[in-house]
């Protein structure tokens, strides 16, 4: 069956423990990337020159998805892009290192979900309202950082099954001055069950975490009742969604928007897929042992 995918609605309807919040970041209340081998970035160049790079990409793609970044706020990616450097050395957390591929393969594409995120929940540009914003599966940190950056008055909470990747994150938080963000170390099937986390974000975001069907089931228990989950998809989404139908409706959701966006400065085809939160996820959901995997709904 096919699916309308164009813009607009769719025609139908520190030391953290496991599991556990630790509000030491800050004043606080988590992406998996994946693809081929990317160039590595230029080995001589030390994470304090890194940390003085130049963005053009970076400031122009945000001049077109309408962001307007502040020079500290330049800084502030700059200086992520430094730590990434240095800590992918011994962690892997990236195979997109080169200066060009991260301000766009991982900052702008982070960022291209932002202005729909603000339309849909009827705000402006820059976000003022401090919206309690989810990461699922974080792992270096997209899109949640960046998404951070751009719109500081976020309330983040970063969630990821790495503890590694948990302390590099801790690293990125206390580096660049981020306020009022949380980390949490554990399972997205875990955390969804978790009274401290269940239903409590307004806006759940997930990128290159699992299948639509799978990333259903991870994401829609943690957003409140009329909140967004916000799946970041390359060109298998329209399939994907027709997939995850079944999901979406038995969590509570409904897809209100699959959008095609254009990444600036990238010519790979990306989709952001909003769903409304319209009722409570049912109880035995996120099933645990792997089941939203192993069996999608």
């Amino acid at each position: 069956m096919p699916v309308a995918v164009e813009m607009g609605r769719l025609t139908s309807p520190i030391v953290v423990e496991r599991g556990s919040i630790v509000n030491r970041v800050r004043d606080t209340m988590p992406t998996m990337t994946t693809g081929a081998q990317e160039p590595q970035a230029d080995p001589s160049q030390s994470p304090a020159s890194a940390a003085a790079l130049p963005m053009p990409l970076l400031a122009d793609g945000c001049r077109q998805l309408g962001l307007a970044l502040t020079p500290a706020q330049e800084a502030q990616f700059a200086r992520y892009y430094a730590l990434l450097v240095e800590w992918n050395e011994r962690l892997n957390l990236t195979t997109i290192t080169a200066p060009t591929d991260v301000q766009v393969k991982h900052y702008l594409d982070s960022l291209v979900a932002l202005p729909l995120i603000a339309e849909e929940l009827g705000v402006q540009l820059p976000i003022m309202k401090p919206l309690r914003v989810a990461d699922v599966g974080t792992g270096a940190g997209f899109p949640g950082v960046p998404l951070k950056i751009a719109a500081p008055a976020l309330a983040l909470t970063l969630m990821d099954g790495t503890q590694k990747k948990i302390a590099f994150l801790e690293a990125i938080v206390a580096t660049l001055g981020l306020q009022n963000v949380t980390l949490v170390h554990g399972r997205a099937e875990e955390l969804g069950r978790a009274e401290t986390q269940r239903e409590r974000y307004d806006v759940v975001v997930a990128r290159a975490v699992a299948p639509l069907n799978v990333l259903a089931e991870y994401v829609l228990p943690l957003v409140r009742v009329g909140g967004l989950a916000v799946a970041y998809k390359g060109p298998s989404a329209p399939q994907e969604f027709i997939d995850a139908r079944k999901a979406i409706a038995t969590l509570g959701g409904e897809a209100v928007r699959l959008a095609p966006v254009t990444v600036p400065h990238l010519d790979e085809r990306r989709y952001i897929l909003l769903i409304k939160k319209v009722k409570a996820s049912p109880s035995q959901y996120p099933r645990g042992q792997g089941l939203a995997r192993k069996k999608p709904l």
